[in-house]
Formats: C-alpha cells, structure tokens, sequence
C-alpha cells in the first residue's frame, strides 16, 4: 500500500501539471477550429505538424525517455556530480549535432516529405503543407531538447512544473488567435499559426532549461563531440537508442500512414482524425504517460539495484493504476463523446456534419484507449531492463496490422475505420507484449490482478449504465456534458468505495493530505 501510495501522489502530481496543460489546449483547439472549421487550412497546418512532431516523438518526450532514463538514472546512483554534468554534457552535444543535421534535410527536402504524407492532397494544398513544414520543422530541435530537462527532472523527483510546462505551445497559440490572426487576411493566419509553433518551442525549452541550471551546469562542446561519443554511457544508450527508434519509428510511420489514407477521403478527414485524436490523448496523457513518468524512473532504479520483485510490484501497481482511471475514461467518451465535442468545437466553421465525422473517430479510438495506456506500462518494463527487443518486434505485427485493417476498414467505415484499424492493432500488440512478460516473470501476476478485474468491472457496469440513463433523460448538450462529468466521477468514486478499491483509499489519503483544505 506504502509502495503504492507514492507512486500515485507522484502520478498525481504529473496529472494535475499535465491537466493544467491540456485544458490550455483544449482552448486552443477551440479557437483554432473555430478559426479554420474542419476544411482546408486546418487539413493543411494538422497535415504538416506531423511531421515535426514525428520527430519529436522518436528523438524527444518517450523515446528519448526510454533511452536515457535506465542510463541517467545508473549514472546518478553510481557517479559524482562532476561526471553527472558531464554525461548531460555530452547527450546535448550529441542531440543537437543531430538534430541540427535533420532540421536542415527536413527544410530542404520539405516539398518531398509533403508529397509523401499527403499523396491524396491537390497540389494547391500540397504546396502550402510544404511552406508551413518548413517554418515548423526547427520546433523539433527545441522540443527535445525540452523533452531531454524534462527526463532529467523527472529523474531528480520533480514532476509537476516539467509536466505543465508542454502547455507553452497552446500558450502561443492562444495569444496569436486571439490578438493577431483576425488583423490577418485569411490566406495568411495559417502561416502565423506556424510561427506561434516555434514561439511554443522556445518558450518550453528555456522553462525546463532553467529549471535544470539551478541543479547542473550543461554545456554543448562541439569540440568534444568525438571524445562524448566514445564515452561507455554514450554508447549504452546508442545501444539501446537502435531498437528504440526502430520501435517508435513503427508507431509513428502508423500515424503518417493514417494521415495518408485519410488525404484520399473527403475534405476534413485529416482534421477529424486529429480532433478525435487529441480528446482520446487526455486520459491517455493524464493517467498513462503520467504514470510512465513516474513509473520508468523507479524501475530503472530497481533494475539497476538487482530489485525485481520491487520492478514487479511497480509494474503491478501502475497497471492497476491505469486501469482505474482509464476505463472509465474510455466509457465516458464512447458515451458523451459527441455532446463533448459539440460543446468543445461546434461553432465558427466547424460544423454539425464536422462533429458528428470527429466522433465517430473517437468512439473507435476509444475502444483502443485502455490497450494504448498498458501498453506503455508494459514497454517501459522492457526498457528499465535494457531490453527493447521485443517491443520492437511487436511494433513491427501492429504496423502491418494496422496498414492491412487500414486498407480494409476504410472501405466501409471512411476515416472512422482508420481510428478502429488503430484501436485493434494495438490491442493485438499489447495481448503479445503480456503474453512474453507473464511468460518472463513466471510469478502469477494475472492472478495478482484477477480480484482487482472483477472488482472494476462491476464498477463500470454501473458508471455506464448511469451514464446511459443520464442521456436518455437529458437532452440539453451543455448540461449532459457537465452533470456526466461531474457526478459520473463522485458516482465512480462512490461505487469505487463500496466495493472496497484499493485505490479509492489512496486518493482519500492523498486528497487529505496534499489537499487539507477539502476537509476544512
């Protein structure tokens, strides 16, 4: 319980930071589709934002989590801090050469890398696609390096100002929409739009930047940049870098092949896929990447340590974790997903007809959100083992997978079927990755978790069968959407209670002693 308990104020703590930064960008979202509705500027920016944020993916925030956590957090049990400053000394010198030397191929080569992601697209809109990626395509550099502060913080136990700093991007946006788009003609805001991207990028760089100057001194040497690659931690984590972005590189080429598929269907498919997308990131974002956060850094200090039953129980518990949170989560937008988006987008250019394409991608997404969600729980235990091989090949079934149902469902389903073709691949991925860990623990956890299954499912019988019954009576969308949220979270928790949960009585004690005033 002791064990569990600080894994979740840890949690909460990235949740809390995380949720400040998704409201943010909810609100930006709101604006910005209220500026361009779900047509062609909107297709064109979300279109070309892949692409940086492709990169940001397998150099930043997950992968270079992976990578650098397992190895960083050796070197902080193991070494001074002399040599501390000196391994993060040589990670950033290393990043940026590399970085730097994508950013230029991806600015030159832009016209080519827009024709491939969005082969669908007329050639009007590809020609813009190509303009905007060149102006966003620097964010990359900035963004990881953001992403690498952050890993380190979160290495030193300091969760909640790196989390909520991510909001900086919506933070940029918001202030261009509200105080200078609209003195723009329309043709231009969306090259504005692009330029706020970078401003975001900066502005979350030197945030975490400051953050980790008050700790270590870090240094880019070019002139050491043959001596930092020969280092023994720099080629651990080379080692371990390969398979993760080969990994990461499947997930990714996954969401680009979506992108792909839906350039060939109607105008706004692009957009809908993104909106539905971004709504099914906040739990993902809240419960499963925050709980990775936490969660990684710990079992990479238990391998280090020899420890695994310890790595088990964290493994364990941030499994139960998820899924507590995260069930519901899912239920919830299957359930109110379209009043939701109703209340979030519908007005300006996005339209009825918008919404209801958008929800129909979120409810297939949301049948995948609990597989999304374990499955990072799950690939993490690889990496704290140094042992990403098998992630990998995972990876590689989902992404064939993927394409094949892709090809299939579209068909029938449009771009909604793109959503379901993701939600079954990954389920598909995550059945594999617990088959091998049971097979390569060997210590019961299934049955560890039977008591826990049994339990939360009873409990989500009823919170749906609540749900459902507010939306028959309710027809008001403004007000289903707040009594649902609202009282469907006290009901869970009073359902939670009754059937005696364990993590209801954790919240309790967090909540009373991270938060006294509620009980005053």
């Amino acid at each position: 319980m002791e064990k569990n308990q600080i894994i979740f104020k840890n949690m909460g703590l990235v949740s809390l930071g995380i949720m400040v930064s998704r409201i943010l960008g909810y609100f930006r979202d709101m604006l910005v589709a209220s500026m361009f509705g779900a047509g062609f500027y909107a297709d064109v920016f979300y279109a070309a934002f892949r692409i940086p944020n492709l990169f940001r993916r397998l150099f930043g925030e997950s992968s270079l989590n992976a990578v650098f956590v397992p190895v960083f957090s050796e070197v902080l049990q193991k070494e001074q801090k002399q040599k501390v400053e000196e391994f993060i000394s040589a990670v950033s010198t290393v990043m940026f050469v590399l970085l730097s030397i994508i950013t230029i191929l991806g600015i030159i080569f832009a016209s080519p890398i827009t024709k491939l992601i969005t082969w669908g697209f007329p050639k009007e809109k590809m020609l813009i696609t190509s303009k905007l990626l060149q102006i966003m395509f620097s964010y990359m550099i900035l963004i990881c390096f953001a992403a690498l502060w952050l890993s380190i913080l979160n290495c030193l136990k300091v969760f909640f100002v790196p989390a909520m700093s991510s909001s900086s991007l919506s933070i940029t946006e918001i202030l261009f929409v509200l105080f200078i788009a609209y003195s723009l003609p329309e043709d231009k805001r969306v090259y504005g739009l692009a330029m706020s991207v970078i401003a975001g990028g900066i502005l979350q760089f030197f945030l975490n930047y400051f953050m980790i100057a008050k700790k270590y001194k870090v240094s880019i040497k070019f002139d050491k940049i043959f001596y930092y690659l020969n280092l023994p931690e720099i080629k651990k984590m080379f080692f371990l870098f390969v398979p993760v972005i080969v990994g990461f590189s499947v997930d990714q080429i996954n969401a680009l092949v979506d992108t792909l598929c839906a350039s060939f269907l109607n105008e706004g498919s692009v957009t809908a896929l993104y909106y539905s997308n971004r709504l099914m990131q906040l739990p993902l974002a809240l419960f499963a990447i925050s709980m990775v956060t936490v969660a990684l850094p710990q079992m990479s200090a238990e391998a280090v340590s020899n420890n695994y039953d310890e790595l088990k129980q964290t493994m364990i518990h941030s499994i139960r974790n998820i899924t507590y949170f995260v069930l519901p989560a899912a239920l919830g937008l299957i359930i109110l997903g379209k009043p939701i988006i109703k209340v979030l987008f519908e007005r300006g250019k996005f339209t009825q007809e918008a919404t209801s394409v958008t929800y129909s991608c979120l409810a297939f997404y949301s049948l995948g959100l609990l597989s999304f969600s374990i499955s990072k729980i799950l690939i993490s235990v690889f990496y704290a083992l140094k042992n990403p091989k098998y992630p990998v090949k995972v990876a590689f079934y989902t992404l064939i997978l993927n394409i094949i149902l892709n090809i299939i469902l579209m068909q029938f389903l449009a771009v909604s079927g793109l959503a379901l073709a993701t939600s079954l691949s990954s389920t598909i991925g995550v059945l594999l990755l617990w088959l091998k860990i049971k097979k390569e623990i060997k210590s019961g956890i299934g049955l560890i978790l039977k008591n826990f299954g049994i339990k939360i499912f009873c409990v989500n019988i009823l919170f749906v069968i609540f749900l459902l019954s507010l939306k028959l009576f309710i027809k008001n969308v403004f007000l289903l959407t707040f009594i649902g949220i609202f009282f469907g979270i006290i009901l869970y928790l009073l359902f939670s209670y009754l059937f005696k949960i364990e993590e209801t009585e954790i919240i309790n004690k967090f909540v009373s002693k991270y938060l006294p005033f509620v009980y005053d």
